[in-house]
């Protein structure tokens, strides 16, 4: 598989591109990447949601409108968005609402997309509703907001709960390979090694 990442949005959100020969699909959507991708003449079938923050789905309804296929733990909602709450903040979070096709099955099953087989995790404790995706035989995860460089995710907004999220954390991340590559919701790449090593929050 290729894997290439674009980040944007009003706090810097990557989503990954992860090209086949069986199909393409993306991890998040944030906002920019539909333009990003149309302007890689690559077309997009599905994209996996590690959770429904604003910033991780600004784009979801723009490229289910292109055609591809919406996939999430949980169905839309404006508590997910953090729209909700956010009215309280005054900040201006305004997401288009969309209609998740096919929520994630938690139950052992791989998940097959393009012919990639990606283990799923539910990590809670950033949000009730963050998904890892663990592609065993190219070592690599996308760890949403669960796990960053030397951080972890934020766990002060609606459903957080730190003690909830490290212990998430530890049963199913740091129990993967050293050397599995770690592609976050943001900042850049990291390894689980690196992690256990480095990370503040870990210790």
């Amino acid at each position: 598989m290729r894997l290439s990442v674009y980040t944007g949005g009003f706090v810097q959100t990557n989503g990954y591109l992860v090209e086949t020969a069986n199909g393409n699909f993306l991890i998040d959507a944030p906002e920019g990447v539909t333009e990003w991708i149309a302007s890689k003449g690559v077309r997009v079938d599905d994209v996996l949601l590690t959770h429904q923050h604003y910033d991780h789905v600004m784009d979801a309804a723009a490229l289910k409108a292109a055609g591809a296929k919406l996939h999430a733990l949980e169905d839309y909602s404006k508590e997910l968005t953090l729209e909700a709450p956010a009215r309280s903040w005054g900040l201006p979070i305004s997401v288009k609402p969309y209609a998740v096709d096919q929520k994630f099955i938690m139950d052992g099953t791989p998940l097959e997309i393009a012919g990639v087989k990606m283990t799923l995790a539910h990590v809670p404790g950033h949000s009730t509703d963050s998904v890892t995706f663990y592609v065993e035989d190219q070592g690599v995860l996308f760890s949403g907001d669960t796990l960053f460089a030397q951080s972890v995710g934020r766990a002060d907004l609606p459903g957080g709960n730190m003690t909830q999220l490290l212990d998430k954390i530890a049963e199913h991340l740091l129990t993967l390979p050293a050397e599995t590559k770690v592609f976050p919701g943001h900042g850049p790449s990291t390894t689980i090694g690196t992690e256990l090593l480095e990370n503040p929050y870990l210790a």
